[in-house]
């Protein structure tokens, strides 16, 4: 499984990620940090890559879109830091990694983990 992390997700989930064996990039690593949501979108897909971000608007994106666009992964949660991001992770890998494919949007929260698949 391949990850792009957008910029609300920290560069120590991404290394986590690269300890458990998984091609992740982070947009900071290609100093991409300003790329609109639209080109971070299209990007993931050229790239076959799962979204991971804190961003809302992307799952939105993602829903409006006519298009079969990349996996997404909203972090919604109280607690922001990379330990608790990285833990649902961890979490959702687990649980959900037969669900992570293109066309699925995974929100998750501090205690739930909601997957809609595409079109909702």
């Amino acid at each position: 499984m391949r990850f792009l992390a957008d910029m609300g997700i920290s560069q120590h989930t991404i290394s986590w990620l690269h300890r458990q064996g998984f091609d992740a990039v982070h947009l900071r690593d290609e100093n991409l940090q300003r790329l609109s949501d639209n080109k971070v979108l299209a990007k993931a897909a050229m790239e076959n890559r799962v979204l991971l971000t804190m961003d809302l608007d992307f799952g939105y994106l993602v829903a409006i879109s006519k298009q079969i666009l990349p996996g997404v992964i909203i972090f919604r949660l109280s607690d922001e830091r990379s330990e608790m991001a990285t833990s649902r992770l961890s979490e959702v890998l687990v649980k959900c990694a037969y669900d992570i494919q293109p066309g699925v949007i995974i929100s998750v929260s501090d205690r739930t983990i909601r997957i809609r698949r595409l079109p909702i």
